[in-house]
């Protein structure tokens, strides 16, 4: 997905958050349960570029319809290298409805999971303070940070 590749590969958070459906479903891959909602979503990508290093994106897949995509990505984390996938699906008005991310190897998913941990009051106010200005009513937003603080390349 062109869009949001270029907007991540020229650190364009409103560009990204424009992608993003006000359904979207953020899946971690450190967290248990996902994050739904457009807010925290952003707030999470924002969060996770502060903590990577390094990021690009080395493979791009996408699927028959044209509405799945898997972005394939290497960065850092602390001294950590790390290598990723971005799941995307897309909904019938082209937006992210669906974003889920997986990490290898687990040395680095450990150290994304403290650094994005250490970072989650700021996305838990940055969420709340979105959500309260009317951008996504009624989402509650966590903020302790624990073992499934939200963590993901964005």
């Amino acid at each position: 997905m062109k869009p949001f590749r270029q907007a991540v590969e020229a650190n364009d958070h409103a560009a990204i958050e424009a992608l993003l459906a006000e359904d979207v479903v953020f899946t971690s891959p450190v967290a248990f349960k996902p994050y739904p909602g457009k807010a925290i979503t952003a707030a999470i990508l924002r969060g996770v570029a502060r903590v990577l290093t390094d990021f690009r994106y080395v493979r791009e897949i996408t699927g028959e319809d044209g509405r799945d995509h898997a972005l394939v990505f290497e960065a850092r984390v602390g001294d950590r290298a790390i290598t990723g996938c971005d799941f995307l699906h897309l909904n019938e008005q082209g937006l992210i409805d669906d974003f889920m991310v997986m990490v290898r190897p687990l040395s680095a998913a450990q150290a994304l999971s403290e650094a994005m941990g250490a970072q989650f009051e700021r996305i838990a106010a940055e969420a709340a303070t979105t959500s309260a200005a009317g951008a996504e009513p009624g989402v509650s937003v966590a903020t302790t940070p624990s073992s499934s603080a939200p963590a993901t390349p964005a």
